[in-house]
């Protein structure tokens, strides 16, 4: 007894050694992404005040001073220019880099659930219908600012061209023609200000975008509305320029002239046609009816981007640099990753229309339950990429990936008939063996840092059709965390789920939620309704569904699966890739400037800006190419490591790698409480008034994936029952997960 009692004393303290070393460490990760994140908002902050007080007499005179002092430096009028404009976005790209592996992948843990519920700015919808679609309040205030800005601009650089024209003694034809010239000037230097960002957004594994949590899908429609602006500034530019020169009769020479002192006239007109073609073809209507044309005419941008780089020279071009940079960067990973194919474990056509592919993955892929991959099947389209939801959970097996693909056009239609051998048949594969007919390449997984859906207590899902895709993913990933005891907040989800006919009940109703976590409904209230809206009544016997064809081989456990290059992959391996791929950049640039551009006296502006070009795409593929190889041979070595555990522990694959397959019937599998209603459609001023008397005063997190109809409805609903709450009923919180190009 008493040396027991000896003993315990040493034990405790050492267990409270441990428990004082953690809170330690991570008072010290807090105390360190605090630095980097307050470091962060003053590089922004100081960056967007100085590019907003820009066209002011003030700051433009300031900026000129410290051009004419930092001209002599190595890297000249350019490397001055970059500094200003280009270096803060890398900056803050390499800070992010950090703060993103210092955070790790459970940051959701620490986020405590506030006691009441509060409006945020990211998923409060102001404006639910109109040009913008669905925009939430933090939206809204973006684009204030943007218009602020561009209104402040025109207005500050109209006042100085007013103040140049009248120190010379002009005539008032002379005046116009002057006028003109130094207007188009204008619009096009607002243009490459909004240049400077256009290509951040459409960057899909961009830390930047990683580092505030905007997935891909959401980021491409400020790409979209960043393009309009920019363009119709550009287009403003070129056409002042072109009425000047048409007044004083020399528009043709004009438009022909390629100097080398000074701007590159021909070179312009290519870009800015090319820019407009790109333009026009990404309108709605023309984007919705032709869509391929929209895709192929989208690939003008490298002329557009070289184009304008011969246009303006490099010092000018200089200016939008970082984030095109930062574009290439994440271009090259793509084409490395997407060179790789990998394995279909299995193929399945469901009567609903819907294909599912099961394809191969590492075990050490990161990714969460609200990602979606592009898909390139070589034997349909060496150019087509497409973009679907993962409907698998990364609980579901270390080896595989989901993904349901709904047949609505000739691309889908060809996909079917290649895995069925017949368009309208159904179809099996053999187990233990890819699939022969297709050879697939993926891009991504793309989505959210952080699994936000594991950040409510409350959670509605709203699917129409195929959208039900990534609310399996989510249903699977709670149900996994569930049973392994593992942090997950929800508690109370409802499924709202509307579909055409009741064929594509198979497509919820073969989720096995028994055999993933026998007794859910001890920790979990799931209610599912869904509406059939084409038909009054059931088809078949109450409390079944139409039968669902499948069968699942077993995991291709090899090296054939996705690289986790892009996406929300290794951020230490990208990190490093960007880094070395800047430090190149810089490296390249100067070496160039000392011993080739000085040492030849090279003064022509357009091949100046060939060559920074040529640094920008060089670098990535040299000094990061050298990165990119360790990283893949790095994934390899895992990869074996991996499996040889795997090996060694289970002698075999285990049934937890496996996919699950599906049955013929849901009768076995309905969950807490679950309700068809046939004829009619969801509505949402009923549910949404159930919900807020059921579940009371707390946060509800309210997930849409359907067409825009569908979520302009749910949107207004959240607006109304969030502004005309009562004090006891909660807050609706919208978040949108649908992708639409």
């Amino acid at each position: 007894m008493d040396d027991h009692s000896a003993e315990e004393p040493l034990v405790s303290s050492k267990n409270n050694g441990y428990v004082g070393y953690g809170k330690m460490k991570s008072m010290l990760a807090s105390s360190i992404k605090l630095v980097l994140k307050f470091t962060m908002w003053v590089i922004f902050i100081s960056w967007a005040t100085f590019l907003f007080l820009y066209p002011s007499e003030f700051v433009n005179g300031w900026y000129e001073k410290y051009l004419q002092s930092t001209s002599g430096t190595v890297f000249g009028i350019t490397g001055s220019i970059f500094l200003v404009f280009s270096a803060p976005v890398l900056v803050i790209a390499f800070l992010a880099i950090a703060h993103i592996m210092i955070s790790g992948e459970e940051e959701f843990q620490e986020k405590k659930l506030w006691k009441r519920p509060r409006f945020r700015l990211w998923t409060f919808p102001v404006i639910v219908d109109g040009p913008f679609g669905v925009v939430s309040a933090a939206e809204l205030i973006g684009i204030l600012l943007f218009s602020v800005y561009i209104v402040w601009a025109v207005y500050a650089y109209t006042l100085a061209n007013f103040n140049i024209i009248s120190k010379f003694q002009l005539t008032s034809k002379e005046e116009c023609y002057l006028m003109l010239e130094l207007t188009g000037l204008r619009f096009g230097m607002i243009g490459l200000f909004c240049l400077a960002i256009l290509f951040v957004p459409v960057a899909r594994g961009s830390v930047l975008l990683r580092l505030v949590d905007i997935p891909f899908e959401h980021a491409t429609r400020y790409h979209v509305w960043l393009g309009h602006l920019t363009m119709l500034l550009f287009t403003l530019h070129g056409l002042f320029y072109i009425i000047a020169w048409a007044l004083q009769g020399r528009l043709l020479r004009e438009i022909l002239e390629w100097k080398n002192i000074g701007v590159a006239n021909l070179a312009g007109v290519i870009s800015l046609a090319a820019g407009l073609l790109m333009w026009v073809t990404s309108l709605g209507p023309v984007r919705r009816q032709y869509f391929e044309l929209f895709f192929y005419t989208h690939q003008l941008y490298i002329v557009f981007v070289v184009f304008l780089a011969l246009h303006v020279g490099d010092f000018i071009f200089s200016i939008a640099a970082g984030g095109i940079f930062l574009f290439i960067l994440d271009r090259f990973l793509r084409f490395c990753q997407s060179r790789r194919t990998v394995n279909v474990i299995s193929a399945s056509c469901l009567p609903s229309g819907t294909v599912e592919l099961v394809i191969s993955k590492p075990a050490n892929l990161q990714y969460n339950a609200l990602s979606f991959i592009f898909l390139q099947v070589r034997e349909l389209s060496w150019l087509q990429w497409h973009p679907f939801s993962v409907s698998s959970s990364p609980l579901d097996g270390k080896y595989h990936m989901s993904i349901l693909i709904k047949v609505l056009g000739k691309w889908t239609e060809k996909l079917r008939g290649s895995i069925s051998n017949g368009p309208k048949e159904d179809c099996l594969m053999e187990p233990l063996q890819p699939h022969a007919n297709i050879t697939v390449s993926v891009e991504g997984p793309y989505g959210h840092e952080s699994p936000y859906h594991l950040t409510y207590e409350n959670l509605i899902l709203v699917a129409g059709g195929i959208g039900i895709s990534p609310f399996l993913a989510i249903l699977s990933d709670i149900l996994h965390r569930i049973n392994d005891r593992k942090p997950c907040l929800p508690r109370n989800v409802l499924v709202v789920w509307a579909v055409k006919n009741s064929d594509e009940l198979p497509l919820l109703y073969s989720l096995d939620m028994e055999s993933i976590c026998p007794f859910f409904s001890d920790s979990l209230n799931l209610g599912i309704h869904t509406y059939v809206t084409r038909e009054s009544e059931p088809q078949l016997e109450e409390g079944k569904v139409s039968k669902s064809v499948s069968s699942f081989g077993y995991p291709i456990r090899n090296q054939c699966g996705i690289s986790g290059l892009v996406g929300t992959g290794n951020i230490t391996w990208s990190g490093l890739y960007i880094i070395v791929s800047t430090i190149g950049l810089i490296l390249s640039m100067g070496f160039l400037q000392i011993f080739y551009i000085n040492a030849f006296g090279i003064s022509s502006w357009w091949y100046k800006g060939l060559l920074f070009v040529a640094c920008m795409v060089g670098s990535p593929i040299i000094f990061g190419g050298v990165v990119v190889g360790l990283w893949h041979m790095w994934e390899r070595k895992t990869s074996a490591k991996d499996l040889d555990e795997d090996d060694g522990q289970n002698n075999g694959i285990t049934q937890d790698n496996e996919p699950r397959a599906r049955t013929e019937s849901s009768e076995n599998y309905v969950a807490t409480s679950s309700t068809i209603f046939y004829g009619r459609r969801p509505d949402f001023q009923e549910i949404f008034g159930w919900i807020a008397d059921q579940w009371g005063h707390a946060d509800v997190g309210v997930m849409v994936c359907g067409p825009p109809t569908l979520q302009t409805s749910v949107a207004k609903e959240c607006r109304s029952q969030s502004l005309g709450r009562k004090c006891n009923h909660p807050i609706f919180h919208f978040n949108s997960h649908s992708f639409d190009l």
